[in-house]
């Protein structure tokens, strides 16, 4: 398949590019930007005159369901609403039931991808078995298997000695450890942030120091071992900024911040929205503040969507009874362009933190449109507005802080490989 985008604003955020360019695909690759290759006749045309034309968006928190909680979502929808949000590449944390813990399960998943030839998946093998925090996994046949990285999801490790050890293992074999600290006993039964409106509502509450605690003990065994670790979903200001230090120190350190907690803070728990419960919780005013200025910055890596699909009757329920998790998918473009404004950052660098960025982390080759690369894209219209309402999402899950939010950007066509797989 030869396909000619023709007239759109490239934005590459690997190659610094902005401008007014056609792009030239065949053969699942980017062949030529600007002028078209000698002989070239497409067999498709799309008229990008209007659109901007960038790589496809890499999600490094995707929350697919299967295998085990087909109730909340499949494989089939999620992917679907992946390609819906010019996403062409995701990472799925290993909490699925059971865990990711054993290759025939990683290689079922990326089989089960394949089939339905939509958005390329990394799944992300899990620490230890089951995830129980005792034994760890055989993470170099985890890795054989396809997994790019390995966690623990939301599930801490409680025994020191057993994060040491898997911190080891992942050093010795050149792994990337994703970690999101939490101390396990400032955040048992806590379901909100610990500052005034949690007293207001009287929710149990989790301080912000949960997180730089166990900060701290990640980046003293990153010394030890030599591990190469990558933080998940950081929401608190002082975490950026020990972050931000060890690097500045050396350390192979890497961070992300989920778009939900860009827009949110603990005021809009509202009046027991349990559609902002969420896991980290939502932060003070302050802490949102400061993750937007530090993802401008760089001082954090990258944006994700922290995909959490939940059912209805999991989600209806009081705040503290319901379970955490967003829909973010086919939110993740236009609350990233939403941000992008507010803040005055340029399109180079948002997009930058969609594609570029989380590629470097997953340590994929994608999120360029170069000669030669593979020819994943999203293409989307900068101004189309739209109302986020369940009939509007192909997600299966429908829960969102933002629903009843008009947004401004929305995909026009995805093509992964030199597919168009969505077309809207």
């Amino acid at each position: 398949m030869k396909i000619h985008i023709k007239g759109g604003r490239l934005i590459d955020p690997a190659s610094n590019t902005d401008r007014i360019a056609d792009v030239y695909i065949a053969a699942g690759k980017v062949v030529a930007i600007g002028e078209a290759p000698e002989g070239f006749h497409p067999n498709r045309v799309i008229d990008a005159t209007g659109l901007i034309v960038c790589p496809g968006l890499i999600d490094l928190s995707a929350r697919l369901r299967e295998p085990g909680y087909e109730y909340k979502a499949t494989l089939e929808s999620e992917m679907q609403a992946a390609i819906a949000g010019g996403i062409t590449s995701l990472a799925c944390p290993p909490d699925t039931d059971p865990p990711l813990d054993e290759p025939g399960l990683v290689e079922m998943l990326k089989h089960r991808a394949r089939l339905l030839n939509q958005a390329h998946v990394y799944p992300v093998g899990a620490l230890t078995v089951r995830l129980a925090g005792e034994r760890l996994t055989e993470m170099a046949e985890l890795a054989d298997a396809g997994c790019v990285a390995f966690s623990q999801a939301d599930v801490p490790i409680v025994d020191t000695l057993v994060l040491m050890r898997a911190m080891q293992y992942a050093a010795t074999f050149g792994f990337s450890v994703w970690l999101r600290p939490q101390d396990p006993f400032l955040t048992r039964a806590g379901v909100a942030h610990d500052g005034e409106v949690a007293t207001r509502l009287g929710l149990p509450a989790i301080p912000a120091c949960a997180e730089t605690i166990d900060l701290e003990r990640i980046l003293l065994l990153m010394r030890e071992t030599g591990a190469r670790v990558h933080v998940c979903r950081v929401s608190h200001a002082e975490t950026v900024r020990r972050i931000a230090a060890a690097r500045a120190e050396g350390l192979p350190i890497t961070c992300d911040v989920s778009i939900h907690h860009l827009h949110l803070c603990e005021i809009d728990l509202g009046f027991f929205d349990s559609n902002c419960r969420l896991t980290p919780p939502l932060r003070s005013l302050r802490d949102r503040d400061a993750l937007r200025q530090a993802l401008a910055s760089g001082a954090v890596d990258a944006v994700c969507s922290d995909h959490t699909p939940v059912d209805d009757d999991a989600k209806q329920l009081p705040f503290a009874e319901a379970a955490p998790g967003a829909t973010g998918l086919e939110l993740l473009l236009p609350l990233t362009l939403k941000w992008a404004e507010e803040e005055g950052v340029p399109l180079v660098r948002a997009l930058s933190r969609l594609t570029r960025d989380p590629a470097r982390i997953l340590g994929i080759d994608a999120g360029s449109l170069h000669p030669g690369a593979t020819a994943d894209v999203c293409v989307f219209d900068p101004k189309q507005a739209w109302v986020v309402e369940p009939s509007a999402l192909h997600s299966q899950g429908r829960n969102t802080p933002f629903l009843g939010f008009e947004l401004v950007g929305r995909t026009r066509y995805t093509l992964v490989a030199g597919n168009v797989v969505y077309a809207a």
